[in-house]
């Protein structure tokens, strides 16, 4: 089989492919040693054709692709789309217009959490897909026959499970549910990560205002570097020495030396110099200058029997409606519930509240109990004589 490697021929795909109410997508790309993912082949099928696709075609202008996937009046069907959709927005400019994601939807219909396009084709086709050529080079060419055939399998029986989950979809009228997902996947925010957002990314905790303004500057400073030189952040510096540096603050390169994080010498390089120039900045801050920490929150820990029940309950309403636990609530959403009645997370908003976090909360507030039956969990409504606030 042979791919796309003409503009002219591309444009006479899409062009077909404008006629059909979908058309399946999805791509082969490299990231090992780039911070942008280098895009090596798009696999997509309509109804009646599926192709190949050469970005790395000598000559070829993927323009007409990319008209195709703004075109509100065709469905572009995507499995795990948010890398894919990455792509496109780093090229194009633009998020693709009406996206569907499967494994969003196989996520509501209780195919389980995060399920692989793999397992979906076994389950909704029965047929077994050979995978072994998943992690080859992309980039080299020509490529095989078989890794041809790997990248095609990727569209085609997409097909087949775009049409049984929108059926599953619309039996169970969870069409808001998927919605409410394929949100964050339709926002440009959610590909284009600002450097003065980067240090929102990090897991590590800090607990001084000034660590914490050196943390971002540094954090800020890595990204945007990153992104100038096409690296991957931890060529740049890891996490854990951002963490150190932010702590550290280092002025000097002498200073820089007796860090274990970073490699001997350099505090002599022109990054440290660039890094003890933003250090030099934030030891210059006044204390009004500092961020603001978050209060120290003095109440049950979330991580305590509190919240523990409060996985009981989401793992119960999982089971019982057949949707992906994580889809109704992540792990962060019960910690901060449990902190905040208020929180401002999306288990305490429309149909997720509904099924889950106004239960959540009459738990934490003893309204509500759990008790194990043999038919599973149940929960039962505790006497306001006994409900300990």
């Amino acid at each position: 089989m042979d791919a796309i490697i003409s503009t002219d021929a591309l444009a006479a795909f899409c062009d077909r492919a404008a006629k059909f109410d979908f058309v399946t997508v999805d791509t082969e790309f490299l990231r090992e040693t780039t911070y942008w993912p280098k895009l090596c082949l798009i696999q997509a099928a309509t109804d009646d054709e599926a192709v190949l696709i050469d970005p790395l075609a000598s000559g070829i202008d993927l323009t007409p692709f990319f008209a195709l996937l703004a075109n509100p009046e065709v469905t572009k069907v995507f499995h795990a789309a948010r890398q894919d959709v990455e792509i496109f927005v780093k090229l194009s400019g633009k998020v693709p217009v009406n996206i569907f994601d499967t494994q969003i939807a196989a996520s509501v219909c209780g195919f389980g959490d995060s399920v692989s396009y793999d397992n979906l084709v076994r389950s909704i086709t029965n047929v077994e897909l050979d995978k072994s050529s998943r992690f080859t080079d992309w980039s080299a060419r020509p490529l095989s026959e078989k890794q041809l055939t790997y990248a095609l399998a990727d569209v085609t029986y997409l097909r087949d499970i775009y049409r049984e989950l929108r059926k599953q979809v619309d039996a169970t009228k969870r069409w808001d549910w998927v919605e409410d997902e394929l949100g964050v996947l339709r926002s440009i925010d959610t590909y284009v990560v600002q450097p003065d957002k980067a240090w929102e990314r990090l897991k590590m905790k800090i607990n001084r205002p000034r660590d914490l303004a050196a943390l971002k500057v540094l954090a800020g400073w890595r990204e945007k570097r990153a992104q100038d030189s096409d690296q991957p952040r931890s060529r740049i510096l890891k996490d854990d020495v951002l963490f150190e540096l932010a702590m550290q603050r280092p002025l000097t390169p002498e200073a820089f030396d007796k860090l274990r994080a970073v490699p001997r010498g350099f505090g002599r390089s022109s990054a440290a110099a660039e890094i003890m120039a933003l250090l030099k900045d934030v030891e210059e801050l006044g204390k009004a200058e500092l961020p603001t920490m978050p209060e120290r929150y003095r109440g049950p820990s979330p991580k305590g029997a509190v919240g523990d029940l409060i996985r009981v309950l989401l793992k119960s309403v999982s089971e019982q409606h057949g949707v992906a636990a994580r889809i109704i609530a992540t792990s962060d959403d019960i910690d901060a519930l449990v902190l905040d009645d208020e929180a401002d997370v999306a288990a305490l908003k429309g149909w997720r509240r509904k099924l889950f976090g106004e239960k959540a909360l009459a738990i934490k507030h003893g309204r509500v109990g759990l008790v194990a039956t043999r038919k599973g969990i149940v929960e039962f409504p505790v006497a306001q004589a006994e409900a300990a606030e």
